[in-house]
């Protein structure tokens, strides 16, 4: 009786394709494989969305520089942006221009000038206000990233010892040790394991990828910031001796 019931197991263990011994497992290596999943899912979204974003980010700092290398008025490329700036270059100069005009009126109201080299830190703070604030919007969700390629690797180990400890409950449950008895909870061992580096492994990749892009930007942005603080500060000391010159 023994024999036939072991045979009956073997015959019906061959006719199941690995999805079906999966989803026959239990709870816990079903909850472990569908949250490997939609952490994996979640994570491409999240990939898609940031080199969707750093991609146009790029297209239109390129066109923001041509303008503002073009020789144009900076009053007339701040009227044309406006108070709404599409990206973090633009961002940061009408940051940087909205504080000038803001010195313009209130030495123009009080009629006594300001010190060029403390409206200078004020200039170059606004910037790096802005410049900061757009980095950090660009780092958003990124960390759920970095977790995934760190964690899901562990949730698969979890996964895969709760198969290889199914299998040895199996092989006490049946007095046997053959593949029929052990197949279920191997197949879960490999899934949440397969599971696993699959999360983890575009999560790592994209994670070093953006973060790196992230940080040429940020670079690309400090060299702005630095090129557009000597304009302002040649501004600053011309209107600086002018004043001094009138007074004479």
């Amino acid at each position: 009786m023994e024999t036939q019931a072991l045979n009956e197991v073997a015959a019906a263990a061959s006719q199941m394709s690995m999805w079906d011994l999966v989803w026959a497992s239990d709870m816990v290596t079903k909850v472990v494989m569908i949250g490997l999943i939609a952490a994996s899912v979640w994570s491409w979204a999240i990939i898609f969305e940031k080199w969707g974003t750093l991609r146009q980010l790029k297209q239109r700092s390129l066109k923001f520089e041509e303008k503002f290398w073009s020789g144009g008025s900076l009053d007339r490329l701040y009227d044309s942006i406006g108070n709404h700036p599409n990206e973090p270059m633009a961002a940061m100069f009408v940051s940087a221009m909205r504080e000038w005009k803001r010195t313009n009126i209130l030495k123009s109201k009080t009629d006594r000038g300001l010190r060029g080299v403390s409206l200078q830190q004020r200039i170059e703070k606004a910037m790096t206000v802005s410049m900061d604030k757009e980095l950090d919007a660009l780092d958003t969700r990124m960390g759920f990233l970095a977790s995934t390629g760190s964690v899901a690797p562990l949730v698969g180990l979890f996964g895969t010892v709760w198969g290889i400890i199914n299998s040895f409950n199996a092989i006490g449950a049946t007095q046997s040790n053959s593949l029929s008895a052990m197949a279920p909870g191997i197949a879960e061992a490999l899934f949440t394991t397969a599971f696993g580096l699959i999360a983890a492994i575009p999560a790592v990749v994209a994670y070093n990828k953006i973060s790196s892009d992230i940080d040429r930007y940020a670079k690309r942005l400090e060299n702005f910031m630095a090129e557009f603080s000597s304009i302002l500060s040649r501004e600053i000391d011309d209107t600086a001796i002018k004043a001094d010159m009138a007074g004479e």
